[in-house]
Order: C-alpha cells, then structure tokens, then sequence
C-alpha cells in the first residue's frame, strides 16, 4: 500500500497514515461542524424519539448540496410543528395533506407520507426505530449490513409504491447505503465532541460501517484505503475493514477525517 503526500517522499508506513487520520478527525469533528452539515436538524431536539425521527428523515433526504438538504429538512420540520415523534403518532391525513408539496431531488411528497406512515407503523407495531434496526441472534454479524437489511424489510411492509423503494437502500444488493449508515453513525457513535448522539445502546460503534460517497471515497482511494473502483457495498466493508484496523471499537470516526479532507479538496495535494 502506498500513501503520496505533498513534497515528500511515498510513505509506506501505516501508522503514520494513521496518526494523519487521527489528527484530521481531531479537527474536523467539532461542533463547528455541526453547522453547515445536515446533523444540525436532529440537534434541534432533545428527545430520544424526535433526534431519531428528525435524524432519520433529514439522512433519507441527505444527497446533494448541503445548503439545499438543511433547508428542506427544516421545511419537514415545519410540517410536523418542530414535534416530529408527537406528529408522526397522533397526525390526521388532513395534517398531513401539506406533505404532498414536499420535493427534494426524487424524493417527492408522495414518498414523504409513506415515510411517516411507514415510521407510525414503526413505533406502533416494532417498537420504535432503534429496535427496528435490531436483528435476530442468527442474524449477528461484525457489521451492521444484517441490521440494514431486517430494517428495510420491516420498514416497507405497509403497502407501499415500489417508488419508495430506492429511497431505502439495500446493501443486500451491494448498495453502498450511506445515509442510513450515516444516519447510523448519528444514532450509535459517541464521543467528547457532542457531534453525534450516541443515544443507541442496541449497536456498538465497532459495528458502524463508513457512510460511502464521492468524497470519502475519492480520498479513500487517493490515500490507498480503497482500491475497490465503484462505491457500493463491497467497497463499504473495504474501506471499513481498513479503518478497522487502525481503530477497531471505532473505525466510522475516521469518516470525519476522509469526508472533510474530501470537501476541502485537501487530499489533491496528496
């Protein structure tokens, strides 16, 4: 493996690239982040339910232009009167009826009312949305793909249009599943920080897998962690296997790191 940094000469030793990771995840996981980054919707709220319903609704929406996906999360937050768990228990379909206008990129108003219809039936009928994301003993693995996968299963069983399917990626079909990954890393992983909330106890952050997408992984690859070409899931346990390695009771933090470096466009100096 084979590591290029500016000026100097091919680093070949993986802790250094190590001790790189870990300073650039001291300094973009700060609250400073929180910000601009679409995390900030869910730290709006304070109840377990609310931070999972408004964390799970903004990570479904989160692809595209930061700016953009914040603003449209707080629109679903102006439907649902800034109480999302209350709102998606004890909603009429007249209160509901607004949603229809909602659009973000494909995500239209149509796909918005099977989400809070689907995520009553989740709270009603399983539990609650950190035991939906539970799987079966047989089912336990290192990562969370399992949980991945019983989750979509169970959250499309209301009657749905195959639409919404896409909405709710498939690691089982090798979907790299970034948002409900990083919607995930939100959920489980904690830290001195306070940028994610760590308010999941069913899943440990040495399970979480790398939310993938074209910033994690063009500098993943620009620094050697990945040699995997597309970004689906196979590249997902890649790149996470690698950064299992430098920290196995928390490779996700590394994402901090990659997806910083890959905004600023850091890593083209490598």
């Amino acid at each position: 493996m084979r590591f290029f940094f500016d000026m100097s000469p091919t680093i070949t030793d993986i802790s250094f690239l190590k001790d790189y990771l870990e300073e650039k995840y001291f300094i973009y996981n700060s609250k400073q982040f929180i910000e601009k980054d679409p995390i900030s919707i869910p730290h709006l709220f304070s109840k377990k339910e609310d931070l999972e319903i408004s964390g799970f609704l903004t990570a479904t929406i989160s692809w595209g232009n930061r700016a953009s996906i914040i603003k449209n999360a707080r629109q679903l937050m102006n439907y649902m009167d800034h109480a999302p768990y209350e709102f998606i228990m004890e909603h009429t379909q007249k209160e509901l009826k607004p949603v229809e206008k909602f659009v973000h990129r494909t995500f239209n108003g149509m796909d918005c009312k099977f989400f809070m219809h689907s995520l009553r039936t989740i709270y009603k009928t399983h539990g609650g949305l950190e035991k939906a994301f539970q799987v079966p003993v047989s089912l336990n693995d290192s990562s969370v793909k399992n949980n991945i996968i019983h989750f979509r299963k169970l959250f499309l069983e209301p009657k749905h249009l195959a639409r919404v399917e896409k909405h709710i990626s498939d690691p089982g079909n090798n979907s790299s599943a970034k948002r409900i990954c990083m919607f995930l890393r939100w959920m489980v992983r904690k830290d001195k920080s306070g940028v994610d909330f760590g308010i999941w106890k069913s899943i440990t952050p040495s399970q979480l897998c790398l939310p993938l997408d074209i910033h994690t992984g063009t500098v993943g690859r620009a620094l050697g962690l990945l040699s995997r070409k597309q970004n689906d899931w196979k590249a997902v346990e890649e790149i996470t296997n690698v950064l299992r390695g430098f920290d196995e009771r928390d490779p996700v933090k590394y994402d901090y790191a990659l997806f910083g470096l890959g905004v600023e466009k850091a890593f083209e100096k490598f």
